[in-house]
């Protein structure tokens, strides 16, 4: 890794500077953003976000799996999962392809 994460208090941080706005506002607006995610990708599958990606709400089956320790065939239940799906133009832009 490159270097440390940035950690809650320093986005909202930037937020604040970038808009020119308080911390506090900068920090209702991002728990604003979280709480509709979440509430959105519950109610309709999905939630987007322009220009960085999709949460995804994902049916996985039930299906045979294997104890790693005792080698063991297990059923593993269905469940339903959340996935996240860069946008190409995030994704373009942080990893781009490499020319041949």
């Amino acid at each position: 890794m490159a270097g440390k994460v940035m950690t809650k208090a320093q986005l909202v941080s930037l937020i604040a500077d970038k808009a020119d706005i308080t911390k506090a506002a900068a920090n209702q607006i991002l728990e604003i953003i979280a709480t509709t995610a979440v509430t959105e990708t519950k109610k309709n599958g999905q939630f987007t976000i322009p220009g960085i990606g999709k949460l995804v709400k994902s049916r996985r089956k039930a299906r045979m799996g294997r104890n790693p320790q005792t080698g063991a065939a297990i059923k593993i239940p269905a469940k339903t999962v959340v996935k996240f799906r860069v946008a190409k133009a995030c994704k373009d832009a942080v990893a781009p392809e490499k020319k041949k």
